[in-house]
């Protein structure tokens, strides 16, 4: 088993690696397309704004890979956002994977940082025997809306999507490689798909 770590030049790359070890995969962490189809998986870790991803993805010519891709893929925080068709953070088109639009909170403190909870009632396998109200750790001032793609929700100032679904694509706005054991069960989830 081979996991790709989507490089950016930015994001959570070592805590997702260092989260992934002991689950007896390969990771292998690059920006070329050639590599990357080659693996099992892929995650894309996320850290920062919007624009600059998607600029950093352009640059290293994955955008169109990404959006054809077929292996199970799994965003995390940004990088879940950017599987959507844009963000208002500086105005930014992005995969256009799930319908909609990334928006800051409406209201409240921004950003939302801390452990928050995750409702679900979804049979889903990426949260197979993780409890619906299980805690995970957020850091985010944009969220996604609610849709049918939503697997798993969340509070705070208003209700927005934490865990999303379309095809074999998987996004979660949390960190779960920060997120303790159902942080870690939800990684060898992804990692045991198919």
């Amino acid at each position: 088993m081979t996991v790709g770590i989507i490089d950016y030049g930015a994001g959570n790359i070592r805590s997702v690696v260092n989260a992934l070890k002991g689950l007896d995969v390969r990771v292998h962490i690059s920006s070329d397309p050639e590599v990357l189809s080659m693996t099992d998986k892929l995650i894309l870790p996320g850290v920062g704004e919007a624009r600059s991803a998607m600029e950093a993805l352009y640059r290293t010519g994955l955008i169109p890979w990404l959006r054809s891709s077929v292996q199970p893929f799994l965003g995390i925080c940004l990088g879940m956002q950017l599987l959507f068709d844009r963000s208002t953070e500086r105005s930014t088109d992005c995969l256009g994977v799930l319908p909609g639009t990334i928006a800051i909170f409406n209201s409240g403190k921004v950003p939302h940082i801390g452990w928050n909870s995750v409702e679900h009632d979804s049979s889903d396998p990426l949260l197979s025997g993780i409890r619906s109200g299980a805690y995970f750790y957020f850091v985010h001032s944009y969220r996604a809306s609610l849709g049918d793609f939503t697997l798993g929700r969340t509070s705070y100032v208003e209700e927005f999507s934490s865990v999303v679904r379309s095809g074999n694509r998987w996004g979660v706005q949390f960190h779960p490689e920060k997120s303790g054991d159902d942080g870690f069960r939800l990684i060898k989830n992804f990692v045991d798909l198919c």
